[in-house]
This record gives structure tokens, C-alpha cells and sequence, in this order.
């Protein structure tokens, strides 16, 4: 069966709002973009299931075309950061093209990343296939990963290589850091700020807890290090606080979020363990409670070796070399599957996350060749 145009299809999803966000009252299902690339998946003869992430309100996909072992896996996230339309010159949710490019929301992060994939696979019929190729589609990649994470525990892929189309300008990506996000939270007693006797302040013991957290981040930074990386050592960012309500009072309540990103070898979860270690020690010693939490669940470093067949394969159909980022992906979930990774798809992330995104179309068929070698290369008799 014929697939809609490539602009048919890449308007389709971007007009199907598959918002992901912490906060409710922007939260939206993606079910309506899952279902469009389960209809055409399953035109081109794959076989698909579609997996409730959670609540039947957030939805994974999984396709898969040919038989035996191993072969290549597509990955992508079916969800968009939210939007304010306002800043837009044009709906987000309608796909509008010049000589160069396409925009609406998505279209670079990571929608786009869809037609390349459709219009790939149906060039292959199954006879062609001594190995599998198989496509993945998740949920909320932009808050909390849980689509991936659902997969990884209850739902493993088994594939020799996938490539997550993340927007890298077609280059070969082979890690990134690991990121958390805490909220560090100080509890003290409201009073009148002309006797301090009267109250604890929850700004003053925030303070002693920052200087502990700039010290932790002193200590990650001397001791780890990869040149790999345009910044090379673990960051830590001060990121939000907010403390008290007035002048003439003494804050009865501070809080700050902080945003960690750390290298591969390292472990998100040790990380974390021992800065909450060290921010209740002191906490003992203050006059405020101290609270740690995380805002959501981790995601772990990535790494695939920069030596590897797949990495060297890459870099050769891409003609660029391969390289790292700052972002986190979807990676370290593939990889707990034991699937080797690279990121690799069209769009710039300059573009991601902006009012009037869009997708070069210059970026388009030199993705499908790429994509298209690789499923020769690695799932043709």
C-alpha cells in the first residue's frame, strides 16, 4: 500500500498534540499520533503492538518486519514539549513549509524523525530480511521518560544496533551525560524579622546547604573527567530559588532546585545517595529541617565505544565524525536492553524546544540514505 506524501504524514503527527509536561493542566495523551504510525506501519507489513504506558492515557508502540534474531531497531518519542502559540507565527499544530524548510511543533524534536523512518522501511519487503527491522515509538521522552523506562522493565526489545533519531545535524552521537534534577527543600518557623528569637530562618540554613552543594560539586569536578566532552567534567546547577515572602519577616521556608549532569562510568543513583548523605549531615546540625527529593527519576549516562563497528559505520554514511552531547536521550534505556546505540537523525537541537521549530528539508534524504545503508548492511540476506 502507497504511504501518504511525506509532507501528509509529517502534517498528520504534528497536527495530533501529543504534549508531555509534569504539569496536569498541560499534559496531553499521545494515543491519536500512535495510532497514525501504527495504520501506516502496519500497511508496510509490519507486525505492531501498541502498549499502554500508563493509566491508558500514554502509549508505547512496537513494530517489527522480518524474521530471526538480532537486526536493526528505529527509535523515536511520540511526545512535544508544551508550546505558547502566541509566540508563533503560525499554528504549532500545522506543519508550514518554505523552499527549506518545515515548521510546526515537532517537526525537529523528534515527529520528523517518523516519515524519514516510513519512507526507509517501505523500500524493504520481508523476503529481502535475514534479520529484523524493528521500530519503537514512546511515550513522554520530554518529562520523565516513562515510555522508555516501561519498555526497558516490561516490555525488552532484543536487536543488535538501534539508532534513536534525536535531532544531531546527521551526526553520529555516541554519549552523553547522565542527568537529575532535586529539590532541596529548608524548613525553619516564621516570625518578626526585629527578633530573630522568635523564628528559625529557613533562608540562613539554605545557605549552609548551598555552600555543602558547591563543595560536592568541587569534589565531582577534581575527580572526574572525559576530554570527549566540550565540557569535560560533571556539572551542577543552581538552577531556581525561592524563600520567604517579605522583608519584615523571618523566612520560614526555602527552596532550590538544582539540575546535575554527570559522566559515563559514573552512577546517577551513587551520585545522588551521597549528596543527600552529605546535605542531611548537616541538616543535623541546623535549626531547619532539611528535605531531598528528586523531581523524577534519573537518567543514566550514556556511552557506546567511539571504536566500534556501528559507530565507524556510522560516521562512514553520515560522512562526519562522530561525536557527544550535553542532552540526555532515551539511550541508557536501549542499552539496559543490551542493544548497541548511537544517536542519529535530521534537525538541529538549536532548533528543539523554540518557538517556530523547524526541520531543514535539506536533512531529509540524506538521513534516508544513511538509514537505508544501515538496514543493508545489517538485516539483508
Amino acid at each position: 500500500m502507497t504511504l501518504p506524501t511525506f509532507f501528509e504524514m509529517l502534517n498528520t503527527l504534528v497536527g495530533s498534540p501529543s504534549v508531555s509536561s509534569l504539569s496536569s493542566e498541560l499534559d496531553t495523551s499521545n494515543r491519536a499520533v500512535i495510532d497514525h504510525l501504527a495504520n501506516w506501519l502496519h500497511d508496510l507489513d509490519f507486525d505492531v503492538d501498541v502498549l499502554a504506558s500508563s493509566d491508558d492515557w500514554k502509549f508505547n508502540l512496537v513494530a517489527r518486519k522480518g524474521r530471526g534474531e538480532g537486526g536493526v531497531l528505529l527509535s523515536g518519542h511520540s511526545d512535544t514539549v508544551p508550546c505558547d502559540p502566541d509566540l508563533w507565527t503560525q499554528s504549532p499544530f500545522s506543519v508550514k513549509t518554505d523552499d527549506s524548510k518545515y515548521y510546526g511543533l515537532g517537526t525537529c524534536d523528534m515527529k520528523g524523525f517518523f516519515p524519514v523512518v516510513l519512507e526507509v522501511v517501505q523500500q524493504f519487503k520481508e523476503s529481502q530480511l535475514g534479520r529484523p527491522i524493528a521500530v519503537l515509538v514512546t511515550a513522554d521522552e520530554e518529562s520523565t521518560m516513562a515510555g522508555a523506562r516501561h519498555i526497558a522493565t516490561n516490555h525488552p526489545i532484543f536487536a543488535d544496533i538501534a539508532v534513536i533519531g534525536e535531532p544531531t545535524d546527521l551526526q553520529p552521537i555516541f554519549a552523553h551525560k547522565g542527568i537529575f534534577v532535586a529539590r532541596i527543600r529548608t524548613v525553619g518557623k516564621s516570625g518578626h524579622s526585629s527578633n530573630p528569637t522568635l523564628g528559625v530562618s529557613a533562608l540562613e540554613d539554605m545557605y549552609n546547604a548551598i555552600r555543602e552543594i558547591m563543595a560536592f560539586r568541587t569534589e565531582l569536578q577534581r575527580s572526574n573527567n572525559d576530554s570527549v566532552f566540550a565540557v569535560p567534567v560533571p556539572t551542577l546547577n543552581l538552577g531556581c530559588l525561592h524563600a520567604g515572602d517579605s522583608a519584615n519577616r523571618i523566612c520560614g521556608q526555602a527552596e532550590l532546585l538544582i539540575d546535575c549532569r554527570i559522566l559515563p562510568g559514573m552512577s546517577t543513583t551513587e551520585v545522588v545517595s551521597r549528596l543527600e548523605e552529605q546535605l542531611m549531615a548537616i541538616g543535623s546540625k541546623m535549626d531547619s529541617d532539611i528535605e531531598f527529593e528528586l523531581v523524577m527519576p534519573p537518567i543514566e549516562p550514556f556511552k557506546t565505544p567511539s571504536s566500534s563497528r556501528f559507530i565507524q559505520l556510522m560516521e562512514k554514511l553520515s560522512g562526519r565524525p562522530s561525536g557527544t552531547v550535553a542532552f540526555g536521550t532515551e539511550a541508557p534505556f536501549l542499552q539496559q536492553m543490551g542493544i548497541e546505540t548511537v544517536i542519529f537523525g535530521p534537525g538541529s537541537i538549536d532548533q528543539a524546544h523554540q518557538a517556530n521549530e523547524y526541520l531543514s528539508l535539506a536533512q531529509i534524504e540524506p538521513a534516508k540514505r544513511a538509514l537505508s545503508q544501515l538496514i543493508h548492511e545489517y538485516c539483508c540476506k
